[in-house]
């Protein structure tokens, strides 16, 4: 068991899906564990309001158990949701109505280094940057040659991630996760409403840092801003919190906060 189309076992989908031609959809990269789906509440919403941003039809419902039974087949590893807008006519032009397709793919669990979370990782210094497209802001749709590009830049192992910034030299994210810094004793993240993808594990350390009354700067921010930082880390919904320990010339502790969060984002989710 390896790929299911539109809820049935399949290695292909049609030669004129919009998926394939134009990017046209989204997907969601989600970790199994004994055949449950971590954190797939999240993981749908988040599709469902970029379905509704690309006016695609989304059946949240019919997702939802198609994940469900999915990942009691797979059992342990990731599951990767694709969304498209479906099969489609030469051109730009949509198709109306449109019958979107329903991918899920299995592969097997990250093997990333425990000490990747316990003494922190390198960035790399990407030279690819994020184009400033404020209607794909945030989305995590199917257009993601820019981070190809990136990720191609090194093959130092060195390195566990990638340091991403837009076309104006704004801090951004990394290649595959979110990016955030303490300044100045304040939790700190890049706005998103130009580029970048608003990630599960970034809205889930929003959320926490509400409930422990932390005050969170969403904003522009200059690598000088970041160079100031008394603590850096990286985040995704596949391993949690990476403490962030150099870049460059500029190095960072483990500070207290990251570990904070590490060990508040173990505890169980609330939906």
């Amino acid at each position: 068991m390896r790929s299911w189309v539109n809820g049935h076992p399949a290695d292909g989908v049609a030669v004129h899906d919009r998926g394939l031609a134009y990017g046209d959809g989204l997907f969601e990269t989600i970790r199994v564990i004994d055949g449950s789906p971590r954190y797939a509440e999240r993981h749908l919403r988040r599709l469902a309001r970029g379905c509704q941003r690309l006016s695609i039809p989304c059946e949240p419902e019919l997702l939802g158990s198609e994940l469900q039974a999915f990942a009691r087949q797979l059992g342990d590893g990731v599951a990767k949701l694709i969304l498209t807008r479906g099969a489609g006519q030469r051109g730009y032009g949509s198709p109306d109505p449109c019958h979107p397709t329903r991918l899920l793919l299995a592969a097997p669990a990250p093997a990333y280094p425990d000490e990747h979370a316990v003494d922190g990782v390198a960035l790399y210094p990407c030279a690819t940057r994020l184009a400033e497209q404020p209607l794909l802001a945030g989305l995590k749709h199917l257009n993601r040659l820019e981070q190809v590009f990136a990720r191609a830049e090194w093959r130092d192992t060195r390195y566990a991630e990638g340091l991403m910034r837009d076309t104006s030299g704004r801090v951004i994210e990394g290649v595959f996760s979110n990016l955030f810094m303490v300044v100045d004793g304040q939790l700190t993240t890049a706005g998103l409403d130009r580029c970048g993808v608003a990630g599960i594990m970034r809205e889930r350390i929003l959320e926490i840092a509400v409930r422990q009354g932390w005050q969170v700067d969403e904003r522009d921010i200059e690598p000088e801003r970041l160079w100031r930082a008394s603590e850096v880390f990286c985040c995704n919904s596949q391993y949690g919190i990476w403490p962030v320990r150099s870049l460059q010339t500029h190095a960072w502790p483990v500070g207290p906060i990251t570990r904070k969060l590490q060990s508040l984002i173990a505890e169980p989710d609330i939906p």
